[in-house]
This record gives structure tokens, sequence and C-alpha cells, in this order.
């Protein structure tokens, strides 16, 4: 059965239900319902243009009825190629409205993966930034678009700002011209000829919401379906959880909208509880102490790198961070000295807080673990969520292992997703019914649990790179590295970077008879950068003449990330 541990971790939490009640409503509703409550208090703020919860669901209403107009029906999927600005927010929003679904797209993405991305979804609208506009056109005619919506950047920038990107940023971009593009502005005024109104209306939590990518059990991209409970139960379990959340809390939106950290926490979870959500297109970790000054955010919510990035800024020596009241790190482990700087740092300069580590995964939408308020125990990940079961299995089964045993973590609850796009194998292997009858997540982590309850995580079973948060697939970067005329195989693993933790380093065997060239790696380079989003590009290629296998024949990538800790070993003597 199910280890449902109701003491002794709830002492940690002064108040906290051990159960929720979660509405049988959609994403739209959860918002409106708690917007009613805050209309004049600031729902975003983007560069000093500031939106009152009344203007933001006026936006969403304005934005929705475009959509009708243009003839966007329940069901339909909306793609959202976009980085943090207020059109991501207001489109997601009304997506949900018109009881569509919205398909996030990275910004950064390849033609290639747009393409993808597009036609998994068999998506027919695509809501995209300026920089994203010619990877658009470019595929449009191997996918059924019908409307490609065009948004700058500067498009919500106050005035002065607005010029400025313009002269600059804006001159300098060469868009290409399609029939199908429409600006946003545009597009905005469609839906002033709509006359019948849009109440968002009749719309479940069984209902799906919102497709985010991950890399499945297989390491390939897959297509994750997210409900409308599945993205309200976590704002709602994070409200509760967090423990100090109030109304008008501002807090750093850096994580990005493609992203199930960006999207459910920074997001749709502030704004069910009335705060604010400073918006950042893009995040520079050289310009994080200024937007600390000017904004002085009450919540941070980031990725360890960010924090790597505050204890090395300068400027920060006597600035007083009082008004920080939480800062949660998530989308990577933290490490035990690293939590320990962060918490001191933060200490000396006025903020008595700890920096709170979280854990989870797109496929249970973000966190689903948290570490209390006041209570740390050396190298736990924290405690579930209310609702949200964890239990340690025997790798490859479904069989539970006791307390304080290494196993593969599983989570269950209402932030489950409902399973893979057009995928039920990977589905059935992720999403497995266990003898107590309850469908669990099988991570693809490694970790145990203590008696109390606390989850500690120890490394990932399947192959995965994290740089800066974001993840990478390996063999996803083999198979277009293999897919050269020249190559034999390949094999990427992660390598240890200064600042983004890991990188991808590809190892790289060559076809028989062909010699290695600076020109064959360019030609190699030039093909991963047309096929693959640029976040995922390997730092390093080495070639190799061979790789080394395991007893069945297999690349043993263990072997080389052996090679690489035993050369940085010696690199640090």
């Amino acid at each position: 059965m199910a280890k449902k541990v109701k003491t002794p971790w709830y002492k940690y939490y002064d108040g906290v239900k051990e159960h929720l009640n979660y509405p049988n409503i959609s994403v739209y509703k959860l918002l409106e319902t708690t917007a009613n409550k805050h209309l004049d208090s600031i729902s975003y703020n983007y560069y000093g243009n500031k939106k009152s919860y009344r203007q933001f669901l006026e936006q969403i209403d304005e934005c929705a009825r475009s959509f009708k107009a243009m003839g966007v029906k329940k069901g339909d999927v909306i793609c959202i190629c976009m980085p943090n600005t207020p059109e991501a927010l207001i489109a997601f929003y009304a997506v949900n409205k018109v009881g569509a679904v919205s398909n996030m797209i990275h910004p950064l993405s390849s033609e290639n993966e747009i393409k993808y991305f597009i036609n998994l979804t068999h998506s027919q609208y695509i809501v995209t930034i300026n920089v994203s506009l010619n990877k658009v056109i470019n595929i449009v005619e191997d996918t059924g678009l019908k409307n490609i919506i065009l948004v700058s950047p500067a498009d919500s920038m106050p005035t002065t700002m607005k010029v400025g990107y313009n002269l600059t940023v804006g001159r300098k971009l060469k868009l290409s011209k399609s029939p199908l593009v429409i600006k946003w502005k545009d597009f905005i005024k469609k839906g002033k000829d709509y006359s019948r109104r849009v109440t968002g209306n009749g719309y479940t939590g069984s209902d799906l919401a919102a497709i985010l990518y991950s890399g499945g059990t297989t390491g390939y991209p897959k297509g994750i379906e997210l409900t409308n409970l599945n993205f309200n139960a976590l704002a709602i379990q994070s409200v509760e959880m967090v423990a100090n959340l109030e109304p008008e809390d501002k807090v750093l939106a850096i994580m990005p909208v493609f992203h199930g950290f960006g999207l459910g926490i920074c997001v749709h979870c502030v704004q069910y509880f009335g705060g604010c959500s400073i918006l950042l297109p893009q995040f520079s970790a050289k310009t994080f102490v200024k937007l600390i000054k000017k904004y002085k955010p009450n919540i941070i919510a980031g990725v360890p790198t960010l924090y790597e990035a505050l204890l090395k800024s300068e400027g920060l020596e006597n600035i007083d961070l009082s008004f920080l009241r939480l800062v949660i790190s998530g989308g990577d482990s933290l490490s035990i000295e690293l939590k320990k700087k962060v918490d001191k740092f933060l200490h000396e300069h006025g903020a008595n807080i700890q920096v709170r580590e979280g854990y989870g995964l797109t496929e249970c939408v973000t966190g689903s673990c948290l570490t209390p308020l006041n209570y740390y125990r050396e190298g736990s990940i924290g405690i579930p969520y209310p609702d949200t079961y964890y239990k340690i299995v025997k790798k490859d089964t479904i069989q539970e292992l006791p307390y304080g045993e290494e196993g593969e973590i599983c989570i269950a609850g209402p932030t489950v997703m409902r399973g893979y796009l057009g995928d039920p194998v990977d589905t059935k292997i992720t999403l497995r019914k266990h003898y107590d009858g309850m469908t669990w997540l099988h991570t693809g982590d490694l970790g145990f649990m203590d008696k109390d309850g606390f989850v500690y995580f120890k490394q990932r079973l399947k192959r995965l790179i994290v740089s800066s948060g974001y993840c990478i697939y390996p063999q996803y970067i083999e198979n277009t590295i293999d897919s050269h005329p020249d190559v034999l195989m390949s094999c990427v693993i992660g390598i240890p970077h200064p600042y983004k933790q890991e990188v991808a380093k590809a190892f790289i065997v060559l076809r028989p008879g062909v010699e290695q060239s600076d020109e064959i790696l360019q030609s190699i380079k030039k093909l991963v950068e047309e096929k693959i989003a640029k976040y995922s590009w390997p730092y390093e290629y080495e070639f190799r003449k061979e790789l080394p296998k395991t007893l069945v024949g297999k690349v043993a990538f263990k072997e080389l990330m052996k090679e690489e800790q035993e050369k940085n070993s010696i690199i640090e003597k």
C-alpha cells in the first residue's frame, strides 16, 4: 500500500491541511474566481507596464473573442511559442477560456523541432515571438497551420522603451513575409467584431489544458498532456505548502512559460493567490542584481545556477534583502554546500529565510515535494505536497522498498499527467497501476524516503542532462549526429560546467575510410545547429576510433562519464 505518511512530518508545517478541495473547473475559471477578489491589485508587471487583475481579465476576454472569431473550437490545439511577455499569459488563459489546448514551445527550438511539435498536435494556429517567425514560416508548408499570430517583445513595453527596442533590436530583425501572418494588435481587433459572449463555462478539471515537453523514458521529446486539474491542484497545493504567501506579493518570474516551473508556479500559482508576476522575456545572470534592486521581489523561484550567480554578483555588498520572504530552488538538485552558502548570504543581507528546495518533473507539471518553511534535513528535498504520495520501488518493478532503502521514486496525486500524447507504449511504462490500486508515475529518478516521510534524491536513472534547469536529451542529439553521412555512431554525455552545472559533450566515431577533419566537424556542427535547439548543442566534440561497449554490445556511456570525471579531477589537482 502507499505510504500515506500522516505523522510526524506535519508537525513541521503549522496549519497545513493533509487534504484539500479541488474545484472541477478550468484553469481560466480558477483564475477568474480569485482575480475577482483582487480586481485592483497588480496581476503582472512588464518593464513598468502594470496591469491590474481587472485589466488582465479584460485582455484575456478580448483575446478569447479573437480566437473564436478565427474559428477556434473546443479541443483545438494552439501553439504558443513565446518567452515571458504579457501576450504569452493572455494567450494561455484565453486559449483555456475557449476550451482549446495550449501547446507550449521553446522559442529557441530549431525549425525541425517546431515542425515536429506542430504536427504532433495537429495545430492550425501559432502565437509566436518575432525572433522565431522566420523558422515558423520556413516550415509552414509542411504543417497544417492556418494562422501565425506575430508578437514583438515591444508590443507591451512602455512607450519610451518600445521606441528604443524598435530602433535597435527590432531594426536588425529581417522578418520573412507570409499571408498567414497577423500582428498581435490586428489579431486582437478581430475580437471586436465577435458579438457573442465567451464565458469559459462548461469545461472541467479532466479537460486537457496544455501540452509541455519532456524526454519521457526514452530521451526523445514527448508531449506531456496536462489537464485543468493538474494545473489547478498544483496552484492550490503550492499555496498551502509554501504557507507564507500573501496577496500582492511580487514574484520575479525568471523561469519561462514553456517550462512547467515557469507556467505552473511563476504564473498560475501566483495569479491564483493574487500575487504579481514580474515578467522578463529574457533573463541574464549579469542583470540579476539590477532586477533585485529595482523590483524588490518578495519571492524568487529559480534553478541552482541562478543562486550561484547571486553569490558571484558584484554590487550586493550592502544591499538589504529583508523584502525577500521566499526563495525556492528547483529544476535541478541543489548541492548541500551551495544551499549553505546561499542561506548564509541571505541571512547576512537581512533575509531571515532559508532556500527551500523543491523536486518535481514536467510529468506532474513541476514541483510535488518541498522543504518545510523553517526546518531542513540535510540532503533532503523535503516532504510531498498535500494529496501527493511518494513511494520508493525496486528498479524496473512495482515492488515497494522499506524506508531508507534506495530505489526509483514514484509519485501519485492530482498533478500527475494524463499521459504522453500519441505514445501509449511510453505512457504505459511511465504510468503504472500498483498492487494498491493507485496509478503511479515512475520518475526515472533514484532516491529514498526516511521514516518521517522526508524524501532524498540521489541520481537519475534515465539518461538526462540538466543545464541551467533545462533538460537535454542525449539520445535525441545522438540520433541527429548519427544521421550525418560520415558518422558511424555517437554518444553524448553531460560534463561539468562552471556556471551551467552540466553541458553536453559528443563523442563521435566516423565511418570506415573517413578521416577526421575540421571540415567534417563543421559539417556535423551545422547539422546539429539546424536540427536541435541552441541550448541543447554540445559544447564539446571529440572524435574516437571506437567507443567503449557493455557486455551486451551497447555503448557504455557510463565509462565515458567516468573518463571525464577522472580527467577533471586531474585538472583540479
